[in-house]
């Protein structure tokens, strides 16, 4: 299959044109649901697939909040599938005062 084509900005602090795009699917996929858009996403669904995307995702130690919302409606799960939000919801926030 041909490799996606993403935004460069997604990547701009590793050297874009020797991503290894099976070695490091797990940043790669991470990265495009963080800092891509919708075109991004897309074509990283294309190419790895939503059960891959899936795996990685839920298994992944930190995301934003809102990158997890986004997987929850893109990939129809629920926020307690993520490890990131279940281990956020284990260590609260320090109340600001």
């Amino acid at each position: 299959m041909e490799q996606p084509q993403f935004n460069k900005r997604i990547f701009w602090d590793v050297n874009f044109e020797q991503l290894d795009y099976e070695k490091r699917a797990s940043f790669i996929i991470e990265r495009v649901f963080v800092r891509g858009d919708v075109p991004d996403i897309r074509n990283c669904r294309r190419y790895y697939g939503d059960e891959k995307i899936r795996e990685v995702l839920t298994n992944a130690k930190w995301l934003p909040l809102k990158t997890v919302y986004l997987a929850c409606a893109v990939l129809n799960n629920k926020l307690t599938d993520y490890r990131c939000y279940i281990t956020a919801q284990s260590t609260p926030e320090h109340w600001t005062y």
